[in-house]
């Protein structure tokens, strides 16, 4: 039988043959997926044309798999996993980072990318409170300014501390409650609220959020947690 790293080299050797064939230019290094380190080792090695053809796959693929300090946990160990809305936001908050030219992904990415997701219980208590995406975006260069035109973001700009704190958080407030289950969008909104620091933090007070409003989203959480299946 042949090996994944044999299967690779043969697929990787017919596209060869058939680009020069073709005389199609080379896909840029800028756009190439080798490194998600979502993909399989198998995957990453057959180049970055198979590896752009699963780009439609890879929020599925990270299910579970959001960087955290308890990936175990995380990956389902304990049967607590992110939730699909959760792992969205995070996808959307990378792709937020880039619009605005940031070389990271910050708590006010994951801000923006929950509101772009728009279907979570904290995207629509945001919404109700009359935070907006377009608004938070306007905060977000106020209190970080705005990065310069011709700057171009990586592919997936790497996460700022505060950003990580928060997604830790998150994992250890599911935790804490000692339910299987997921960890969903909420959880990640009250991750970046408890940051006082974070510019996440700081978006969300100057939009009126408080912890009135963290109090009655936390209570939501916990009822989803309690409808979530076993």
């Amino acid at each position: 039988m042949a090996t994944a790293a044999q299967v690779a080299a043969t697929f990787l050797s017919f596209l060869s043959s058939s680009s020069s064939s073709t005389h199609h230019p080379a896909p840029s290094s800028s756009v190439s997926l080798v490194t998600n380190p979502v993909l399989p080792v198998s995957l990453r090695a057959a180049g970055p044309r198979l590896a752009s053809r699963l780009r439609g796959r890879r929020v599925g693929a990270a299910v579970a798999q959001l960087p955290t300090a308890h990936p175990e946990v995380a990956s389902g160990e304990k049967k607590i996993r992110w939730s699909s809305r959760a792992v969205r936001s995070f996808a959307m908050a990378e792709l937020e980072a880039r619009k605005m030219r940031y070389p990271t992904t910050g708590t006010e990415g994951l801000l923006m990318g929950i509101l772009v997701e728009g279907t979570s219980g904290a995207a629509k208590l945001l919404r109700a409170n009359g935070t907006t995406l377009l608004k938070v975006r306007d905060e977000a260069a106020n209190v970080l300014g705005k990065s310069e035109m011709f700057y171009f973001s990586p592919m997936h700009p790497p996460l700022t501390e505060a950003a990580q704190r928060a997604l830790d958080w998150a994992v250890n407030e599911k935790l804490k409650s000692g339910e299987d289950g997921e960890v969903t969008a909420n959880h990640l909104l009250l991750g970046i609220w408890s940051d006082k620091e974070s510019a996440g933090h700081k978006i969300l007070e100057s939009l009126g959020f408080d912890d009135e409003k963290a109090s009655l989203l936390a209570k939501t959480a916990n009822e989803e947690a309690a409808m979530s299946p076993r």
